[in-house]
């Protein structure tokens, strides 16, 4: 398929501002509240995303994902969301990634840079694209919902998208 410049999405820095309306930014540059803790020897930059994922009796899990390195450009052609919880993905390297969310299946998605390590948390609901890590293998941290009900919704795109890079 051919991309036309209608169809191409901007890479946009991943700032807590703009990401607001999908989720949390998941970084210490993002954080509102800071203190001392551990005897004054470390900082914590508290409660930088919500777990939500008691729906249906479900239960906070932390798992790890091994992301491998898309080439750009990349096409977009499927989204998916989970309903009955958050998502968060943590990168346990600063290698950059990529972050593509939209308002539903029929708006056009927005494409984040992701770096220095940042992390994204998806709130309940939020569309978006599966793990795009940039270059290398990448780990994540995931913390997630486990339990009764499907909470993963898959659905292929309409209209096809090019991620040309950051």
């Amino acid at each position: 398929m051919s991309s036309s410049k209608a169809n191409v999405l901007i890479v946009e820095p991943l700032t807590g501002a703009a990401f607001a309306p999908f989720g949390d930014v998941i970084s210490a540059a993002a954080s509102t509240q800071m203190f001392f803790i551990n005897d004054g020897t470390a900082q914590r930059f508290h409660a930088l995303g919500n777990v939500d994922c008691s729906d249906q009796n479900g239960h906070p899990v932390i798992s790890v994902v091994r992301a491998q390195p898309r080439a750009l450009p990349f096409e977009i052609c499927m989204l998916e969301r989970h309903p009955l919880g958050s998502q968060a993905f943590v990168p346990q390297s600063t290698a950059g990634y990529l972050v593509v969310v939209a308002e539903s299946p029929t708006h056009a998605p927005r494409a984040f840079f992701a770096a220095n390590g940042a992390g994204v948390n998806f709130h309940r609901g939020t569309w978006h694209h599966p793990l795009l890590a940039l270059n290398a293998i990448t780990d994540f941290i995931v913390i997630d919902r486990a339990g009764e009900g499907d909470n993963c919704e898959e659905v292929e795109l309409a209209t096809r998208y090019w991620l040309q890079g950051p």
